[in-house]
């Protein structure tokens, strides 16, 4: 993956490219960096955490984070900035993301892929299957996997 500040990168030039904010950030927990803390602390419970086409994910940042492993609707997609469900689209073909995160939201500090720059068999990360239902599911997997890294917007423009 290259590491945190690379996939940080990418979704602001992602986002940037397709004519919204430059907003977004990983949804990934670091060593220097737990994952709760991604969105800014005046958003984390007003700004509603939803699609790019707006349905309603979760009420905020902080209902995530309750312990539970954040269940997902099924009936509401996750898409790419391109526009593609990334749970139908066969480019993803692992249903799977990257997090790095207890289902609070804090960092494991021995299950981030090295500071997501690992990609050998070796090294383990913390993910979720996407089918599970679960956001922030609980799966070590090596890091050898080519899985999703989600973005998040971090807070609204005024």
């Amino acid at each position: 993956m290259m590491g945190l500040d690379t996939a940080d990168r990418m979704c602001y030039e992602q986002a940037k490219a397709m004519g919204l904010a430059p907003n977004y950030r990983a949804f990934i927990s670091s060593h220097k960096q737990d994952l709760v803390h991604v969105v800014y602390p005046g958003f984390r419970e007003t700004l509603p955490v939803t699609n790019l086409r707006g349905d309603v994910m979760f009420r905020n940042w902080r209902s995530i984070f309750s312990g539970d492993g954040a269940p997902i609707n099924a009936r509401i997609p996750i898409y790419s900035f391109d526009g593609r469900d990334v749970l139908a689209d066969p480019f993803w073909p692992q249903k799977s993301i990257w997090h790095g995160s207890s289902s609070r939201g804090l960092r494991d500090v021995d299950k981030h892929c090295e500071t997501w720059r690992a990609d050998h068999m070796s090294v383990m990360g913390l993910s979720s299957s996407l089918t599970s239902g679960l956001l922030l599911g609980q799966q070590t997997r090596s890091c050898s996997n080519q899985y999703i890294v989600l973005c998040i917007e971090t807070h609204k423009n005024p």
